[in-house]
């Protein structure tokens, strides 16, 4: 070590409750995001997962899933089941009548995420009172924040 050289010190980070998952799914570093953004920007939308959701229970119209995704404007729900269908999770069939009838359900690929989307809604209401206690401490720490 060269004398104008001075040693770091650190603090050891505290060990963690469990082991983080290995988040690199493509194994390589040099393309961090491998093409998965826009799935995960898909399937991580809130209306997205609240479609499939809803879709998980079987076949629905157009104004049941509105009148059940509480919140969600026509225009936004138009735009997320045809978004889910062009990514093919989701299969609109048009029934011919008068007036046609229209239903939406999961694909075989959309189905296939329910059981993660159970999994992260198991893990919401697991750790819904500790992110509320968080939240708390933060507004109380920052009564100034804009933050919501």
């Amino acid at each position: 070590m060269s004398p104008t050289h001075t040693g770091v010190t650190t603090t050891p980070a505290p060990p963690l409750a469990t082991a983080p998952a290995d988040l690199d799914p493509c194994g390589h570093e040099d393309h961090p995001d491998c093409g998965i953004r826009d799935v995960l920007d898909r399937i991580g939308d809130k209306w997205s997962v609240l479609v499939i959701v809803e879709l998980a229970g079987g076949p629905r119209r157009f104004r049941e899933l509105q009148r059940a995704i509480h919140g969600i404007s026509q225009r936004m729900l138009t735009l997320t089941v045809r978004r889910l269908e062009r990514d093919g999770l989701v299969l609109r069939t048009v029934y011919p009548s008068v007036p046609a009838q229209v239903d939406y359900r999961l694909t075989e690929t959309g189905s296939s995420l329910t059981h993660l989307v159970k999994a992260l809604t198991d893990w919401s209401l697991t750790h819904r009172p500790v992110i509320a206690e968080a939240r708390d401490a933060y507004d109380r720490a920052h009564p100034d924040h804009d933050i919501h």
